[in-house]
C-alpha cells in the first residue's frame, strides 16, 4: 500500500482532489466537500448518488431511432441506385453525390449535439470523478467521428465507458473489442481469415495493455490472426465472431500456443505482469504526475492485480495517498482544454455557457471530444500550452468575464471549423453579458482590495500566490476603486487574474 496521507485535510487539499478527480468546483463546493472529511470525500466520487442516466443522450441515439435511421439511410442508397438507370453519367455522379453530401451533413449536425450534450453532463454532473474517467477512456481507447462517421456508435461507446468507469480494465478491453466504433476506427471489420489486419493486435498491445517493449512483433502476428472475423452487422449495430472468416488454426502468443480468439488473447494478455504495471503508470500520471517513484509503481501495481484489474480500489488508493497532496503533485499539471474551460465555468458560476461557446473553444483551444487526433489520444502536459493557445486562454477568458461586448474581440472571426464537425453557430455568444459579479464578489468585498484579491485568488487558484503576484493584483484592485469598485471593474481584474500562468496550472 501507498503511504496514506496523515496530515491535516485542508480546503486546499479538497480543492486540489476535486480539480483532478473532477473539473474543479466553485468556493461553495469545494467548502462543502472539505466538510466531508478526506476518507468520505473519496468515497463519494467514486460511489456518486447521482443516477447514470441522469442525462439522456440525444434523441437520435436511443435504440429505437438509431436502428431507424440505420433502415432509413439503407433505403436511400436503394432508392438513389434505383434513381441511376438511364441517367448520364455525370447526373448520376451529381445524384450519388448530393446523397452522400445530405448524410454526412446529417452526421456533422449529430457529431455537434453529442458535443454539446457530453460538455453540458461534464460541466453540471454530480458525479465528476465518472465523467473524468470516462474523458480517461476515451482518451485510453481513442475513437473519432472523423474516421467512424456514424456518431450514435460515439455515443454508445461514451455510455460503455462511463458504465464500466470503475469497474475492470481487463473487462472493458474484452468490451472494445466488441466495440462498433473501434472496429470501424481500427478496421476490425475488415480483419478475415485469409487477410488478418494487424491494427487492432498492435494498438491493444503497445497503446491499450503494455506498452512498447512488452511483446515482439510476431505476437501482433499471431495475435492478429486470432481478432479475424469479428464483424459489425450494419443493420443493427450489433457485433458478432463470424466462425467462418476467423482463423482457427493454432497461433502462438507470447510463448503459448493454441487455436486462440481474441478474447482468449486479451486473456493472455492481461496474464503478464506488465499489464497491471503499464494501467498503473498510466492512471498515477494523469491523476498525479508523470514519473512515479519505482516503489509507489510497484505498489500500484501490485494491489491492481490483486484486485483483478478493478480501477475503482486502484484510485481510492491514490486519492488517499500522501504522495497525491505532495508539493510535487498540487498545482503542477497543466490543464487540458476541456479541463481548462470547465474549471473556468464552475469558477464563474455559469451553468449555462453562451451559445456555441464550447465547441468554438474546444476547436480553438485542441481538444474537441469525440475527436481525438489519432488512435494514441491526445498529447498531454506541455503540448497543451503554445503562443497561440496561450493567447486564445486569455481571449476566451476576457470573452466570459467581460461579456460580447466588454470583449468584442475575443469571439470575432474564431468561427474554427474542424474537419467532420459541423462549423460553430454564427450566432455564437450574442448578448452575452458576463457572469453574475454580485455572487462572485459581493459589494461586502469590494471596499477592502486585499480582501476582494484574497476572495479571488482562493476561487481561481485555491492555492497561495507568490507576494509579488498577489501584490500587482492588489494594486490593480487599488487602482480601480473609485466611490464604488463596479462589476465591469471586477471583470477586468478577474480578467488579469485568469490571464496568467498560475491559472494554466491545477
Amino acid at each position: 500500500m501507498l503511504p496514506k496521507a496523515d496530515k491535516p485535510w485542508t480546503l486546499f487539499e479538497a480543492a486540489h482532489l476535486l480539480n483532478r478527480a473532477g473539473f474543479g468546483g466553485s468556493p461553495s463546493e469545494i467548502k462543502a466537500f472539505h466538510a466531508l472529511g478526506r476518507e468520505k470525500a473519496v468515497d463519494s466520487l467514486l460511489a456518486p448518488t447521482e443516477p447514470i442516466d441522469a442525462f439522456p443522450p440525444p434523441a437520435w441515439s436511443t435504440d429505437e431511432k438509431a436502428l431507424a435511421d440505420m433502415q432509413m439511410r439503407i433505403d436511400q442508397r436503394r432508392e438513389m441506385q434505383k434513381s441511376l438507370h438511364g441517367l448520364s453519367a455525370a447526373d448520376a455522379d451529381k445524384l450519388k453525390r448530393e446523397t452522400q453530401q445530405a448524410i454526412q451533413k446529417e452526421a456533422r449536425q449529430q457529431a455537434l449535439e453529442a458535443q454539446g450534450w457530453w460538455f453540458r453532463r461534464i460541466l453540471v454532473s454530480r458525479a465528476p470523478l465518472r465523467e473524468k474517467m470516462t474523458l480517461f477512456w476515451h482518451d485510453h481507447f481513442a475513437t473519432s467521428i472523423q474516421k467512424v462517421k456514424q456518431p450514435v456508435l460515439l455515443v454508445r461507446q461514451n455510455e460503455m465507458f462511463r458504465a464500466k468507469a470503475f469497474g475492470s480494465s481487463k473487462d472493458l478491453t474484452q468490451a472494445i473489442l466488441m466495440d462498433p466504433a473501434m472496429m470501424l476506427y481500427l478496421d476490425t471489420q475488415s480483419s478475415k481469415r485469409d487477410h488478418p489486419n494487424e491494427n487492432f493486435a498492435r494498438e491493444v498491445m503497445e497503446l491499450f495493455t503494455l506498452g512498447e517493449g512488452n511483446y515482439t512483433e510476431q505476437d501482433i502476428h499471431e495475435a492478429a490472426r486470432a481478432f479475424t472475423g469479428y464483424q459489425l452487422n450494419r443493420t443493427n449495430g450489433t457485433v458478432f465472431h463470424n466462425k467462418r472468416q476467423w482463423d482457427s488454426t493454432d497461433k502462438t502468443v507470447f510463448g503459448k500456443t493454441g487455436p486462440f480468439d481474441g478474447k482468449t488473447v486479451i486473456d493472455l494478455i492481461f496474464q503478464k505482469k506488465e499489464a497491471a504495471r503499464f494501467m498503473s503508470k498510466k492512471l498515477w500520471e494523469f491523476f498525479v504526475y508523470e514519473n512515479p517513484s519505482a516503489p509507489a509503481l510497484e505498489a500500484l501495481t501490485d494491489n491492481f492485480a490483486k484486485a483483478d484489474f478493478q480501477i475503482g480500489p486502484l484510485l481510492r488508493e491514490i486519492f488517499l495517498s500522501r504522495e497525491f497532496y505532495s508539493e510535487a503533485a498540487m498545482r503542477t499539471q497543466i490543464k487540458s482544454p476541456v479541463q481548462y474551460l470547465v474549471e473556468l465555468l464552475k469558477q464563474l458560476e455559469i451553468n449555462s455557457p453562451p451559445y456555441g461557446f464550447p465547441i468554438t473553444a474546444e476547436q480553438q483551444l485542441g481538444q474537441v471530444l469525440f475527436m481525438p487526433p489519432n488512435v494514441a489520444g491526445w498529447d498531454w502536459g506541455q503540448a497543451w500550452i503554445n503562443t497561440n493557445t496561450l493567447l486564445t486562454r486569455y481571449n476566451l477568458a476576457g470573452f466570459l468575464t467581460k461579456g460580447a461586448e466588454g470583449d468584442p474581440t475575443a469571439m470575432a472571426n474564431e468561427q474554427v471549423k474542424t474537419p467532420g464537425m459541423a462549423p460553430a453557430p454564427q450566432r455564437m455568444g450574442r448578448g452575452w453579458k458576463g457572469p453574475d459579479y454580485e455572487k462572485i464578489a459581493p459589494r461586502s468585498l469590494r471596499d477592502d482590495p486585499a480582501a476582494l484579491v484574497d476572495a479571488l485568488i482562493y476561487r481561481f487558484f485555491q492555492s497561495p500566490l507568490p507576494d509579488k503576484a498577489r501584490g500587482s493584483f492588489i494594486e490593480y484592485a487599488t487602482s480601480k476603486k473609485g466611490e464604488i469598485f463596479t462589476n465591469k471593474e471586477t471583470a477586468e481584474l478577474c480578467h488579469l487574474m485568469l490571464s496568467t500562468p498560475y491559472y494554466q496550472l491545477c
